[in-house]
């Protein structure tokens, strides 16, 4: 899959990984991933659990409960008040069927990422990170992801952006299958 020996290592050490598609289930991903920013793990996975928790069903809430509930409630669950409204942003453009899984599908990764970033509260690393986890798109690189800055100082020495750039453009088309790896590198390193 990949002719840099570097990451061969890392295939060889964790096997295959295939992306799901969860397209159909954008919205709340978009929220997860609001979630998730600038959290650990652990952390976020408390606030998302509080977060449906709120909603006491055994689905997703819709966006219309979304907007209904109070931002005190959600603060009450973890959230700082600039993540409560970037969730409530996400649901109104949703209501507003601002947003069509569909049409997104058949978009550019640009194209996608210009159209979620049209959201407040929805920036670059969030629409990357929904090119690669819900879409399923399988050549995105992150530069502003902060783990796989690491990673690649880690494994490779390199922290100038423009030459992370240029090692990443050697993945090609396989760049989001790269970042996998690497993330995985600093789990187990």
């Amino acid at each position: 899959m990949f002719k840099d020996p570097i990451l061969q290592k890392l295939y060889k050490t964790y096997g295959p990984h295939v992306f799901e598609d969860k397209s159909d289930r954008l919205m709340e991903e978009l929220i997860e991933a609001i979630i998730n920013q600038q959290l650990s793990g652990k952390a976020a996975d408390t606030i998302y659990s509080r977060f449906l928790q709120l909603f006491k069903g055994k689905q997703f809430p819709t966006p219309e409960q979304i907007l209904k509930i109070d931002v005190e409630k959600l603060r009450g669950a973890g959230m700082s008040y600039s993540k409560a409204a970037y969730i409530k942003n996400i649901a109104q453009a949703f209501k507003d069927k601002n947003l069509d899984t569909k049409i997104l599908r058949k978009m550019s990764d640009d194209e996608v990422a210009i159209e979620l970033t049209k959201i407040k509260g929805v920036g670059k690393w969030t629409a990357e990170m929904i090119l690669i986890f819900t879409l399923n798109r399988t050549d995105v690189f992150s530069l502003g992801d902060a783990g796989l800055r690491r990673a690649i100082k880690n494994l490779y020495g390199i922290t100038d952006e423009k030459k992370i750039l240029e090692l990443s453009e050697t993945w090609k088309p396989n760049r989001s299958f790269a970042c996998w790896y690497l993330w995985r590198s600093l789990n187990n390193g």
